[in-house]
């Protein structure tokens, strides 16, 4: 990234299983942005025994949702440290307080928004079955053990994570929906949400590949196009998914 490119302030949702951590790896990778991951940093804090860290840890431990000004505390507080970086946002803001928190500081140029049919994830999450002891994982539609519900190596039964099972995985996808959905809303409204639909996240990718590619090329010329996207509220893009021209991750 030349030195006279804006530094880039991108978001990106998607529920859990829609490849949002796949994507945001080859975004770096191709575009060197700083990925910044909130359940990352959580757990970081929690290890490193920060005075945030100890806070979170108390409402995880309770079964309960941080709250919203803890997440704020400490997602602005890590970026501070990237000021001189262009970053890409992934987990947070995931309600609409923390957005408009985030706004009041910040101004985002793009979020990104994966788009992916619920129950395409539900058979991604329901088909993975892992062997406690040594922490490998199968999955029932691409990587199978030789024996179902039986590891390869030890012989040992497999088990399936709780957050794996069909019941409570719709149940995280529903609240997943109720909660960013205003968030979505918020930044279809000011403009600058795009969102990438499909089922695959290998066919996805070339889809968010040039649109960004395109977006900075844009930032470099003109520091506006945030503005110019602002005028037209409501404006939200619905790129199609491309199947050729698929940029190596």
């Amino acid at each position: 990234m030349g030195a006279s490119a804006r530094l880039l302030r991108a978001v990106i949702m998607g529920a859990p299983g829609s490849g949002k951590g796949t994507v945001s790896s080859r975004i770096i990778k191709h575009f060197e942005l700083k990925h910044l991951s909130s359940g990352d940093l959580l757990r970081q804090n929690m290890l490193r025994g920060t005075e945030i860290g100890v806070l979170a840890k108390t409402f995880i431990d309770q079964g309960k949702l941080i709250p919203d000004d803890v997440m704020t505390r400490l997602a602005l507080h890590e970026l501070k440290n990237l000021t001189e970086h262009s970053w890409l946002l992934d987990g947070f803001p995931r309600t609409l307080p923390q957005a408009e928190a985030l706004d009041r500081t910040y101004q985002i140029d793009t979020v990104i928004n994966l788009n992916v049919p619920f129950e395409v994830i539900k058979q991604r999450l329901t088909a993975r079955w892992i062997h406690p002891a040594s922490g490998r994982v199968y999955n029932i539609e691409f990587n199978p053990p030789k024996t179902v519900g039986i590891d390869d190596l030890t012989g040992e039964p497999l088990i399936q994570r709780e957050d794996d099972k069909p019941e409570t995985v719709i149940k995280r996808l529903k609240a997943y929906e109720a909660q960013t959905e205003p968030v979505l809303e918020y930044y279809r409204k000011k403009g600058v949400l795009e969102t990438f639909s499909g089922t695959e996240t290998n066919k996805i990718w070339p889809s968010v590949y040039a649109f960004q590619q395109r977006f900075q090329k844009h930032t470099r010329r003109t520091p506006s196009l945030h503005e110019e996207k602002r005028t037209s509220p409501g404006r939200e893009q619905e790129l199609l998914v491309l199947t050729s021209r698929n940029p190596s991750a």
